[in-house]
């Protein structure tokens, strides 16, 4: 379990900053309230979609989703992200806990397609080199593009 802590609106901005331009399925691993997510499809990534435990915070994300006018366009879907196949992912958000990204590191590694870009807010992959980031401090973000990180882990 991680703890929640809203994204700050710099953060929310700077990690769709660094997905601009891109296409494809776009996912907030641990979502929380939605508000990436909802960012995410305002900005025309499609689908977008959050997965998220805590019962709570996935009423907010619904609500959130409800008062946006985006009721049925975008989901939050209450899984486990160490059991969600994200073979078809091509855009990841994660704004987990330290501790949590070696283990996502390798699920990440195995599944994601070539293609896919990952976006980590307020911590970054410990074993892999950003492609490019964004922001200092607790508004910093990184992008890693797969390919270039397994091209790294060779």
């Amino acid at each position: 379990q991680v703890p929640y802590q809203p994204s700050s609106p710099r953060q929310v901005a700077n990690a769709l900053a660094l997905l601009r331009g891109r296409a494809g399925k776009t996912v907030d691993l641990g979502s929380g309230d939605g508000r990436l997510v909802l960012e995410a499809y305002r900005q025309g990534l499609r689908p977008a979609l959050g997965y998220e435990l805590n019962p709570w915070l996935l009423c907010l994300a619904n609500y959130r989703a409800w008062r946006a006018g985006y009721h049925g366009k975008v989901s939050f879907l209450k899984k486990d992200l160490w059991k969600v196949n994200l073979s078809d992912c091509h855009n990841v958000i994660v704004f987990l806990a330290p501790s949590v990204k070696p283990p996502l590191a390798t699920k990440l590694l195995a599944e994601l397609p070539d293609d896919a870009r990952v976006v980590a807010g307020r911590f970054p992959f410990p074993c892999w080199t950003p492609s490019s980031t964004l922001g200092q401090g607790l508004e910093q973000v990184w992008a890693y593009d797969m390919k270039e990180v397994r091209r790294e882990a060779q």
